[in-house]
């Protein structure tokens, strides 16, 4: 099969080779399902929504049943090849360790080194073009949690593992600490089978929840979930929720350390996800004493980068006041209690009074 041959490609030839090829681009697995999914799929989402479990993430209902429609959002595909890599950096500090120092800032250990979203979309572009070379021209489009995809549904109903309480994918083999990834094709490949649930009659992710946001198996109240709270929502997190954020600064990794499955979770080997610039093992007075050019200096290429200076400091600030009372915690606040930013100062001041240091 190559790219000068005029006959009809051999379909599971090419699926068979796809998937070597996914993994000679980096990718710990690719399977490949059907461009659609079963009509409860878009019945939930409709559900989920009109219960406003969005928040703020206003491209959710834009998009709207688009998201689980994947034929009508690229017409033209037949075929969804779904891929996973692995993100979990081996050398960082042990995350029960940091999160049971109050002390320490918490960034899940998914933005703990590069962007993932420019390294996914460079590894399907080398997979696609890989595809091309050997059956010449076809139409794709590659996504890595940047359009309305439901990729947890894609990958499930492709074989790649099965939708966990938390509503993240579970593999067999390697527990849920990976990226996802696709690649719409308009070429007709035969599909793989669908995973069985394994998750049985485990609650351990909907009861260690801190926000409890899980609020039934398999779905998810993002207003009260710390990775919308600390990431998605653009204002500070609401006043009642605080206490309960801990020092989890960026993210939240909760519901998938205590997921017995993740037993089996492999370290990454991508070295754009290694720590950088000691994220892993930093307190929070150190982080919140970054100016603004250190933040966008450091933090460019980061996926942090995107939330902005001012949401970084916030969230900061929320965790100093979750922190233990120390001479070193009451300065950094009291250096920023007159921040520009109305919603920096909001956050300082809320720390302050929790730790009785406010003046009159």
């Amino acid at each position: 099969m190559n790219e000068t041959s005029c006959q009809k490609p051999d379909y599971p030839e090419l699926a068979r080779q796809i998937k070597v090829w996914a993994q000679e681009a980096g990718f710990a697995d690719a399977r490949i399902g059907r461009a659609e999914l079963p009509q409860e799929h878009e019945a939930a989402l409709m559900t989920w929504l009109a219960e406003g479990n969005h928040g703020e993430m206003d491209y959710m209902a834009r998009h709207g049943a688009l998201r689980v429609r994947p034929a009508e959002l690229v017409p033209g595909t037949l075929s969804i090849v779904s891929v996973r890599m692995n993100y979990w950096p081996e050398e960082a500090r042990a995350a029960d360790a940091v999160l049971a120092d109050s002390s320490m800032a918490y960034v899940s250990r998914y933005a703990l080194g590069r962007d993932y979203h420019k390294v996914l979309r460079q590894r399907l572009q080398r997979l696609a073009d890989r595809i091309a070379q050997a059956v010449g021209p076809f139409g794709y489009r590659v996504f890595t949690d940047s359009a309305p995809v439901a990729e947890v549904a894609l990958a499930a109903r492709a074989g790649v593992g099965w939708r966990g309480k938390h509503t993240l994918l579970i593999n067999k083999g390697q527990g849920s600490l990976y990226f996802l990834g696709e690649l719409f094709t308009d070429l007709p490949l035969p599909v793989d089978q669908a995973e069985q649930q394994h998750c049985g009659s485990c609650t351990r992710c909907i009861d260690v929840c801190p926000t409890q946001a899980i609020v039934a198996p398999y779905k998810v109240d993002a207003r009260r979930c710390i990775s919308y709270l600390t990431i998605e929502l653009k204002g500070a997190i609401p006043e009642p929720l605080r206490p309960l954020i801990g020092n989890r600064v960026y993210g939240c990794d909760d519901c998938q350390l205590c997921c017995p499955w993740n037993r089996f979770a492999v370290p990454t080997a991508e070295a754009d996800f290694a720590v950088r610039h000691g994220l892993d093992d930093v307190s929070l007075v150190a982080l919140f004493a970054w100016s603004e050019a250190e933040f966008q200096q450091k933090m460019a290429g980061s996926p942090i980068y995107r939330i902005g200076y001012d949401k970084w400091l916030s969230n900061l600030a929320v965790g100093l006041g979750n922190a233990p009372r120390s001479e070193a915690v009451l300065a950094a606040l009291r250096a920023r209690q007159d921040s520009e930013s109305e919603m920096v100062r909001e956050c300082v001041w809320w720390a302050l009074r929790r730790h009785g240091a406010t003046q009159a």
